[in-house]
């Protein structure tokens, strides 16, 4: 997969997140409308979007239709995620499919009785088992709230999330644009955006993570639906997915 670190589905509204906890009730919570979390949503981000940078119409000429591609929040969600850090788009699917072959559905306590051994037999590196093991510890600890965390702004959500082990910025981010539907997230050191945006605006060599950050900061508050369009305009350029999603 193009990203630094280390079948679309059915685009229902997000309805299924929950009330942050009480210790977050101070924080102001991203309306559900403004959720990036079902077609509706993404049609009227885009044409803000294009409204904001005319320039993005060309683009989107090139990518062609596309839809919001929401996973199940959660433990899931995110160990789906952790599976694609580092790896192409066919072996993050195949590892994942593998994985929910063995544990029948991916839950924290499901996978904390999968032992080394297993995880090599699906494809886990150990580096990314020991990161789920973690992961899946903490969650089942109660020391990760998955519905508070979706009702944080972006930059407390991402430091929320990147202080456990094994998640960095860019899971973190990935993880809120598909599974929390943050509109305003924007995965600036994925490979595949740098690449599409360098294509789009002729640059060589394609802006670096800085770059691209600054860059994305016009299209503000409809990053989230930037980063939809660029990866499909990358995949249409190049004919290859930039996305194991």
């Amino acid at each position: 997969m193009d990203q630094p670190e280390h079948k679309e589905q059915r685009h229902d509204c997000l309805h299924h997140i929950r009330n942050p906890r009480r210790r977050h009730a101070t924080t102001a919570a991203m309306p559900l409308k403004d959720r990036l979390s079902c077609a509706e949503v993404l049609a009227r981000h885009l044409q803000s979007l294009l409204r904001l940078d005319p320039r993005l119409s060309e683009v989107h000429a090139i990518a062609g239709p596309f839809a919001p591609r929401i996973r199940e929040p959660g433990f899931a969600g995110l160990a789906r995620i952790v599976c694609g850090q580092q790896v192409s788009v066919a072996s993050a699917n195949a590892i994942w499919n593998r994985l929910e072959a063995q544990l029948g559905a991916v839950t924290p306590e499901r996978f904390l009785d999968l032992d080394e051994e297993g995880s090599r037999s699906v494809g886990l590196s150990r580096s990314k088992y020991r990161s789920l093991t973690d992961l899946a510890e903490v969650v089942a600890a109660g020391g990760l709230d998955f519905a508070a965390v979706a009702e944080l702004p972006a930059e407390a959500a991402i430091a929320e999330l990147t202080r456990h082990k094994g998640i960095g910025p860019w899971t973190a981010e990935i993880y809120l644009m598909f599974c929390a539907g943050h509109p305003d997230i924007f995965p600036a050191g994925d490979l595949a955006l740098q690449k599409a945006v360098g294509d789009a605006f002729g640059m060589e060599p394609h802006p670096d993570r800085r770059a691209l950050m600054a860059l994305a900061a016009r299209w503000a508050p409809y990053r989230a639906t930037a980063a939809l369009l660029f990866w499909r305009f990358y995949a249409a350029r190049r004919k290859r997915e930039g996305l194991a999603l």
